[in-house]
């Protein structure tokens, strides 16, 4: 099953990847990167506690918040949420892809695909 789960996300991020790339927004090839990865910003949280950090990386990494600054893109004519939105999703995607799923506050290795690090 979790190779099943796998297979889907890395569908869903190469679609994000693809509406992405048909963005009429240009950037260096050299800040996507950049980009990609800017939801990961959100583990700072986790220098102050970790309730904080998994509040602060569960907003980052949720896919039905991606969905909605991409909808208010949509509705708003803005091209910059439209960005946001394809970010967040794209990068939640490849999180999930890659076994990192949503955080309890527990723990940052405690995840909603299991535990994840050397306590897996």
């Amino acid at each position: 099953m979790k190779k099943t789960l796998q297979t889907e996300e890395l569908a869903q991020l190469l679609i994000a990847m693809v509406a992405l790339s048909q963005q009429p927004i240009s950037f260096s090839w050299w800040t996507w990167p950049l980009l990609f990865l800017s939801p990961d910003i959100s583990m700072l949280g986790y220098l102050i506690n970790p309730r904080a950090g998994a509040l602060c990386y569960n907003l980052f990494h949720h896919k039905g918040i991606a969905l909605v600054v991409l909808f208010l893109g949509h509705l708003m004519h803005s091209d910059m949420f439209l960005l946001a939105g394809m970010l967040l999703y794209a990068h939640a995607c490849f999180d999930r892809a890659m076994g990192y799923g949503l955080k309890y506050q527990d723990s940052f290795n405690n995840t909603h695909l299991g535990r994840i690090g050397k306590a897996a």
